[in-house]
């Protein structure tokens, strides 16, 4: 898959419910819960829940703001979690974020 231009793209994306407030559109998924990759958009006040990384996580925020007990996430912010850390993640204002999973995180609520 390529995206030249990743938000410029977005319309073009099979996007679906993934949480309460939050949809999913997988680039890459493994069936077994290893390496997987995925554009998540937020809206306004979504959040996920609490959850624990298997392995790496790498955040990238395209637009608008993700926080965590570590910080907030503006466009262009980066965040790498490493195996065995555990967050709930909320946006105030709604985002769209590229998520990287090495193993696909272990969710806990």
């Amino acid at each position: 898959m390529i995206l030249p231009d990743l938000l410029g793209g977005l319309a073009s994306l099979a996007f679906e419910p993934f949480r309460d407030g939050v949809e999913i559109a997988w680039l890459r998924r493994d069936p077994d819960g290893g390496p997987a990759a995925a554009l998540l958009r937020y809206q306004p006040g979504a959040r996920s829940p609490r959850h624990r990384h298997a392995g790496w996580e790498h955040v990238f925020v395209l637009s608008g703001d993700q926080s965590d007990a570590q910080g907030t996430l503006r466009p262009g912010g980066l965040a790498a979690n490493p195996p065995g850390s555990e967050h709930q993640v909320v946006s105030a204002e709604g985002c769209v974020a590229l998520l990287v999973w090495e193993r696909q995180p272990i969710m806990l609520e």
